[in-house]
């Protein structure tokens, strides 16, 4: 899924912004229990991790799994919130909505031994350079010359 929208938070930029989403997905257990998403290296390119589901996965035990994700608020400040427990009998999934982290993001299963899938999307946005169309302005204003409107001329009534 990709499209394109205006980008109205960013007043220097007068371009837009453009919108990738990639499919993301990622299994933590007793073996790995936490995944750091980065994003790519690129500095010109916002990345987000947007969680839509936490799931337990085939082989999970009767037990709590609680999955909590570490990421950076506005301040820049390191924050973990619990996002998730998970229980096979009782609720074995939880659907996130739309829960969007700025890039970089820490998933951990803080206790529980899994397997638990988190999956959502991969967003990434970037900017569109808009073609500088003033040269082709003058060279269509030098082809085509537009003649001055000139008055109507009044008629005189004969009287």
């Amino acid at each position: 899924m990709s499209h394109s929208h205006d980008d109205c938070s960013d007043h220097e930029h007068s371009g837009q912004s453009k919108l990738e989403s990639f499919l993301f997905s990622c299994e933590l257990s007793s073996k790995v229990p936490f995944y750091t998403f980065q994003g790519d290296e690129d500095e010109d390119l916002e990345q987000f991790l947007e969680l839509r589901t936490v799931c337990l996965g085939e082989g999970a035990k009767e037990e709590s799994n609680v999955v909590e994700v570490t990421a950076m608020n506005h301040l820049g400040k390191t924050n973990s919130v619990p996002i998730a427990n998970l229980h096979l009998s009782c609720l074995p999934m939880v659907s996130l909505g739309d829960f969007e982290l700025k890039a970089p993001v820490t998933i951990r299963l803080k206790a529980g031994t899994g397997p638990v899938t988190v999956s959502g999307l991969h967003l990434i946005v970037s900017q569109v350079e808009e073609p500088d169309l003033s040269d082709d302005d003058e060279d269509a204003d030098d082809e085509e010359e537009i003649s001055p409107i000139k008055p109507a001329k009044k008629k005189q009534q004969q009287q």
